[in-house]
């Protein structure tokens, strides 16, 4: 493999062109690897850093199809993606990373909780309901409580497509759906662990997670995670074994719950690039996208040691403002020490929609809170015209 990173012969597609496609692409150019993307949008965030842009539908299954013949390497950085498409190409010898079977599972949120109850991996109690009346006859019969959590089984992301159910005056979600116990949530944690096809495996450290209560979006996240030491060793050999037992080649981020009693459960896992770790790219040796890269081009993985203390926030379009983007205070915040602007390119805003983040760096997680605070104060993504 490695003849051919250097050759730039390795052909490598990214399906969806997002941020995430964006950041794994110009991590892979310093290989000199040719990339290809697939998205539907022209003006997506990958257009002008991948070698070749491919305009297309990932859930349509000839687009999906005919675009990974394309390649020598196939990977995607998010879930909904046509999967008998990728599993032709692989029953034809394509070589796509993370498995397509693996993503099938993790699609479902169901199947993925199954897998967890089937390896005694610590979950929250639930169940799994075909509809809204199947739902109201598990609350009628008594094997449902309120308050609880409805996750749609396929399609829900950054929040959507789940719904915290108080009681019978709340609108169900529409849809199959898993049904779990809500959870007395003390912190919510994240750990990213990637695995190659030795079966070398390696975790970013844990990172402590805040959530807007408005969107349900990702506000800020701290590395290291104010948890105990204990904790921090759990959630890393549960990360393991989940990577392990799905026998997955690539990079897995795994959420978890801590609740009020200190217990441990998982909360859901994304096999791709995640929001969790962004900072890696300022704050660890090894970033999380240098790292899928080692692991599906069967290199040896990175030390994922930390080089600092940092927090990172999420950039989100101000509310009330939509249209072409500026950044408002965007200089002021470049002056502060430690701060790293990382902009996504996509030009046009609207209220809470993703348009960058911003990593702070400190000698301690409190030191990258008080810039991080002064961030939050200057930084405003706005647009020309209201």
């Amino acid at each position: 493999m490695i003849e051919k990173l250097v050759t730039s012969s390795l052909k490598m597609g990214v399906i969806a062109g997002g941020q995430l496609g964006k950041m794994l692409i110009q991590e892979a150019s310093k290989w000199d690897i040719t990339t290809y993307v697939l998205d539907p949008d022209e003006g997506c965030a990958a257009r002008n850093v991948t070698s070749v842009y491919i305009q297309g539908d990932f859930t349509d299954f000839e687009t999906v199809y005919e675009f990974g013949k394309l390649v020598d390497i196939l990977t995607y950085e998010l879930e909904n993606i046509n999967i008998e498409a990728l599993q032709k190409l692989k029953s034809e010898g394509y070589k796509i990373v993370p498995d397509p079977n693996i993503l099938a599972l993790i699609q479902d949120k169901g199947l993925q909780k199954e897998f967890y109850a089937k390896h005694d991996l610590p979950t929250s109690p639930f169940i799994c309901c075909a509809d809204e009346e199947e739902i109201g006859e598990a609350i009628q019969s008594g094997k449902l409580a309120y308050p609880f959590v409805q996750k749609l089984r396929k399609g829900g992301y950054d929040g959507h497509g789940v719904s915290l159910i108080h009681n019978n005056d709340v609108t169900l979600l529409e849809g199959s759906s898993m049904i779990e116990e809500k959870v007395d949530i003390d912190k919510e944690i994240a750990v990213i662990a990637a695995r190659n096809s030795d079966g070398e495996v390696r975790c970013f450290p844990a990172v402590e997670m805040t959530f807007n209560d408005q969107t349900n979006l990702v506000e800020e996240i701290f590395c290291p995670a104010n948890i105990t030491l204990e904790q921090a060793k759990t959630a890393e050999t549960l990360s393991k074994d989940i990577i392990e037992k799905l026998d997955m080649v690539g990079l897995l981020a795994i959420e978890f719950f801590i609740d009020k009693q200190g217990q441990i459960l998982i909360n859901e896992v994304a096999p791709r690039p995640h929001n969790s770790g962004h900072h890696t790219i300022d704050s660890v040796v090894t970033s999380q996208l240098e790292q899928l890269l080692r692991a599906i081009l069967d290199l040896p993985l990175g030390s994922t040691e930390l080089t600092s203390a940092s927090v990172m926030l999420n950039l989100l379009g101000e509310p009330g403002y939509e249209g072409q983007v500026y950044y408002e205070g965007f200089a002021d915040c470049l002056a502060i020490e430690g701060v790293k602007i990382h902009l996504y390119g996509k030009k046009s805003t609207r209220p809470f929609r993703k348009m960058g983040h911003v990593t702070v760096l400190s000698d301690s997680v409190d030191g990258a809170l008080k810039k991080a605070n002064k961030v939050k104060n200057k930084l405003k993504v706005k647009s020309w015209e209201k």
